[in-house]
């Protein structure tokens, strides 16, 4: 299996030209998923003895697994938060699988680590964070907020031990934050205090100061969200970070989806104050044109990521008892892919410039739709667009309409929008992030309706 032969070059140069023409594709279909019996059908047993062949088992990819996927980067798919990379990403995705690079250690992958850490640098700089903030790409928000709280948790035992009396951590957060939150904190046995944000869905600091002073030294954290997965709401980090001068806490900001709006002029002043948290993410696979999967997970002390994530055992002293920056040490892995080199690879092709444009063009695609929305009869925003989120609703439709339609568009290979809720109403929306979504694209959606 692993010696080079002609049947080795084959399989490669085979595998190779699929992946061309994927990458150069400008038609690739939506598609969309299939029974399992179906699936049963079309491909029957792929995993035997004897092997079924390269040529056998990538046309059983190409003609029937890929067709039952949904095409993420599709400029249709605008369901949950899409994912639109960069050709320049993807084909590097490529490159890092074939250089057989380990990206857990300086020791073993110091260039990859070195690129990585270039990203995460020019990141934290668009932030505001100080020139020493640092951190480490993982798998996604969901790994990066866990990380984020376990070395809040930690740093807090350190400072504050002997307040434990005060019962079981808790963690502060809007009741519209990610499930992410409530998933960390089911992990690391604390608890949740979800407050209430105002009606136009931020979480302010007048709302995180009666949490804190209800539940005192028992809080160890305050999350705030800069762009909520379901409206793109940002909550107000200025008036949250504030609480710092009067408060101990640390403050982790959720930007998996939206902290990448800070790249455009149009909509950086939305995230002033987030220049004071202590840990922030934001996943490149979604707004900042990577593929999957890749977050940025940024410390403002990254010291405060190591004491609480180096693993101890005697085959890793060898990287332990070193300075160097290994990225296994800043959060809840050790094996680790070099995620971040597509994006490295593509921001350095592109320019920071390149993203700024697309980040902007996402963003004022949602406010023209938006307006075309409110401008049709029997339609209503549920919500100004802050970002590149819009919901509204159909007057009149019930959740079966909504399912109905939906099916009906992806059964026609029109566009991938599902159905979602506010408040017990039912109601859907456009995620905007793939460049080549158009204002054309959106219209022809609501015409459907």
């Amino acid at each position: 299996m692993h010696a080079v032969s002609d049947e080795t070059r084959s399989l490669v140069d085979l595998v190779l030209e699929y992946s061309r023409r994927r990458i150069l594709s400008t038609d690739t279909p939506l598609d969309k998923p299939l029974s399992e019996f179906e699936l049963n059908r079309l491909a029957g047993q792929t995993v035997v003895e004897g092997g079924i062949g390269a040529e056998r088992a990538l046309a059983l990819f190409e003609h029937v697994l890929a067709p039952a996927c949904i095409t993420t980067d599709h400029p249709q798919y605008l369901s949950f938060i899409p994912t639109a990379p960069t050709k320049a990403a993807t084909a590097f995705d490529l490159v890092v699988s074939a250089s057989a690079v380990y990206g857990g250690s300086w020791l073993e992958g110091s260039g990859a680590v070195f690129a990585e850490n270039q990203v995460l640098a020019w990141l934290a700089a668009e932030f505001g964070l100080p020139a020493t903030a640092g951190g480490v790409f993982v798998q996604g928000g969901t790994l990066g907020n866990l990380s984020a709280l376990v070395a809040a948790r930690e740093h807090a035992k350190a400072e504050r031990g002997a307040q434990l009396g005060h019962g079981r951590w808790k963690i502060v957060c809007s009741a519209e934050a990610h499930s992410s939150i409530a998933s960390a904190a089911r992990v690391m046995d604390v608890e949740v205090v979800p407050v209430r944000p105002d009606d136009s869905g931020m979480l302010t600091g007048d709302a995180v100061r009666e949490a804190l002073d209800e539940h005192g030294a028992s809080v160890f954290a305050v999350v705030a969200t800069a762009g909520s997965t379901n409206f793109g709401i940002v909550d107000d980090l200025a008036s949250i970070a504030a609480l710092k001068d009067e408060y101990d806490f640390w403050l982790h900001v959720d930007g998996a989806y939206g902290l990448a709006g800070m790249l455009s002029p149009e909509a950086k002043y939305r995230f002033a104050g987030v220049e004071r948290a202590d840990s922030a993410i934001v996943d490149p696979h979604k707004w900042l044109f990577a593929p999957f999967d890749a977050c940025a997970l940024l410390y403002r002390d990254p010291e405060a990521g190591r004491r609480a994530h180096t693993q101890h055992a005697e085959y890793l002293d060898t990287l332990t008892d070193t300075s160097e920056w290994s990225p296994s040490d800043y959060a809840a892995h050790l094996t680790r892919r070099a995620r971040g080199l597509p994006l490295w690879f593509s921001l350095a092709t592109y320019g920071a410039a390149a993203y700024r444009e697309a980040v902007t063009a996402s963003l004022q695609l949602a406010q023209r739709i938006a307006r075309e929305i409110e401008s049709r009869d029997g339609f209503r925003l549920v919500r100004e667009p802050q970002l590149s989120v819009v919901v509204f609703e159909r007057e009149g439709w019930t959740r079966d309409d909504y399912a109905r339609w939906s099916t009906r568009l992806l059964d026609e290979q029109r566009a991938f929008v599902t159905p979602s809720s506010h408040d017990g109403r039912p109601n859907t929306r456009f995620a905007i992030v793939n460049p080549t979504t158009t204002f054309e694209h959106l219209t022809s959606i609501l015409d459907t309706m």
